[in-house]
């Protein structure tokens, strides 16, 4: 298979070549911000709102990339456009956006002036690690793990320093290996998934929490603007586990799956059906716009890979 390319400090290089120095600060400290993007039918799907937030974590972070926003946005389709034939029929790629602050050789200072690495890179969607939850539902756990207070790492930076995530993966594996971890906040509120955001139905009212303290997803996002042309009534506030155990619905929400029914949390079961009357007809909606069958593909492609 030919290899796939990418972006890298300015040059279209194959992945394997797409490499950085054990003192860069990425690897030292997490000194990283990111974004994550999916294409439906080959096309990226707002890539224009992907890129504003990578930016936005750019000037939070204080990194100069040195690029403008519309530059970047012609690269990615020049990767895209490189990496086309390699696409499986039916299937869709994940785009990742990653800029560290750079090498840091003896001196690991976070004002050091040194060229920040830049790379984009395309990976085909792996439909069957989720596929199958369509029809089962997923199973969230509240882990004793929480989500860093804005006071300490602002929750809208998309970033690499994430040790928080790998441990409450961990124990929610320890509930169940195929469980997703949906973290609180230190004053016990529902925050996010370590991958994307959280919903509840409660008597057909759409509820989420606030960006207070989670990443301002676009796959959130997605759902809001879906609800509100639905006519569907929606609130954002602070939820707490007891609005999660005694929801009609629940889902999570991110870029690759854009919403994936919840069945269980906390080994609690959760509504009727797995896939409740309210997140049908976001997912419908969703498949119109896009113009995609989210869950027929996800299903077909993962029937396929097997």
């Amino acid at each position: 298979m030919t290899e796939r390319i990418s972006y890298f400090n300015g040059s279209f290089v194959p992945d394997s070549e797409c490499k950085i120095h054990i003192s860069d600060r990425g690897f030292l400290r997490g000194d990283a911000v990111y974004d994550v993007a999916r294409t439906f039918n080959g096309k990226v799907h707002r890539l224009g709102d992907h890129l504003d937030r990578l930016y936005r974590s750019l000037t939070f972070a204080r990194i100069d990339l040195g690029i403008e926003s519309h530059e970047l946005e012609d690269i990615t389709h020049e990767v895209m456009m490189r990496n086309e034939s390699l696409r499986e029929p039916g299937g869709d790629s994940v785009v990742w956006h990653t800029v560290v602050r750079g090498y840091a050789g003896s001196r690991a200072r976070a004002d050091g002036q040194v060229p920040p690495t830049i790379c984009i890179s395309v990976k085909p969607i792996d439909f069957t690690g989720y596929a199958k939850h369509y029809k089962t539902g997923t199973h969230v756990v509240f882990p004793r793990t929480r989500s860093y207070p804005a006071q300490s790492l602002e929750p809208k930076l998309k970033h690499y320093s994430r040790m928080n995530f790998s441990l409450a993966e961990l124990e929610a594996n320890d509930v169940d290996p195929e469980a997703q971890p949906v973290l609180l906040d230190l004053d016990g509120n529902i925050t996010e998934n370590v991958a994307g955001n959280f919903f509840i139905v409660t008597n057909g009212v759409l509820r989420t929490p606030t960006d207070r303290a989670i990443l301002q997803g676009v796959a959130r996002q997605d759902v809001l603007e879906l609800a509100d042309r639905l006519g569907m009534p929606v609130s954002e506030e602070d939820l707490q586990p007891y609005d999660a155990y005694t929801a009609d619905e629940a889902f999570l929400t991110n870029t690759i799956y854009c919403a994936l029914p919840v069945s269980r949390i906390d080994n609690r079961a959760i509504g009727k059906e797995v896939l409740g009357p309210v997140l049908k007809r976001l997912l419908a909606a969703w498949g119109e716009m896009v113009g995609v069958d989210i869950v027929d593909q996800a299903i077909h492609q993962s029937d396929m890979a097997k």
